[in-house]
């Protein structure tokens, strides 16, 4: 295919809200589609709609904001069979591109230069059987692994699942409390008592505008 295309449902330039690259300014391409229904949800408006644009297009307006750091999110951005090839070519561009993804379809596809950072779905999440545990074979030390808590099942599930795939020797490890369930305060002090080697965060996007901006 010469110029291949994808639903988008927006670009926009915003504070990376999440991941290791919290604060940076970034380029944000949402892809339209999910697979998955978990409860938690804050993008549901990426479920459908969108706008069918080529990867030429899609660069083109990508180049139009001060930074090279570019995030491809969703929905599920792999739901499109086009979506190994965007990132190739952001990745040709000098961009240096992460990718959120679910956690539930293969991304042995994607380009090994591009930052995974890949969700694990916990029990609360409603999405656990959708977990496909095979990607963590396709993870290195530049990617990112993240658990969404909502309870205290959440926290004890995820500390079996790191241990299980010895997965602080692959990555990096995010943890985030599950806005309106599970009080940021009390993951941050399990994890201290714990001593738990992972990365705690908040939704940085959220504390400044309030809304799920930069997901």
């Amino acid at each position: 295919m010469q110029n291949p295309t994808l639903r988008i449902t927006e670009i926009f330039y915003s504070i990376q809200g999440e991941s290791s690259f919290s604060g940076i300014p970034t380029v944000f391409i949402r892809l339209t589609g999910c697979p998955l229904r978990c409860q938690y949800c804050d993008t549901a408006y990426a479920f459908s709609g969108g706008e069918l644009l080529s990867v030429a297009s899609i660069l083109e307006t990508t180049s139009q904001y001060n930074t090279r750091h570019v995030t491809v999110t969703g929905g599920e951005p792999l739901a499109q069979d086009n979506t190994p090839a965007l990132l190739s070519s952001l990745i040709q561009q000098g961009y240096t591109v992460s990718l959120e993804t679910s956690g539930a379809i293969d991304v042995s596809d994607v380009s090994p230069e591009v930052i995974k950072i890949m969700d694990i779905k916990t029990p609360g999440s409603g999405e656990l059987h959708k977990n496909k545990y095979s990607n963590i074979d396709c993870l290195d030390s530049k990617d990112e692994i993240k658990f969404v808590i909502c309870n205290d099942e959440d926290y004890n599930w995820s500390k079996q699942l790191i241990d299980q795939y010895q997965l602080t020797n692959r990555c990096q490890i995010l943890f985030s409390a599950s806005s309106q369930q599970y009080p940021a305060t009390r993951l941050a002090e399990k994890i201290l008592d714990d001593q738990l080697p992972v990365r705690f965060q908040i939704q940085l996007h959220k504390l400044l505008w309030d809304d799920a901006q930069g997901k």
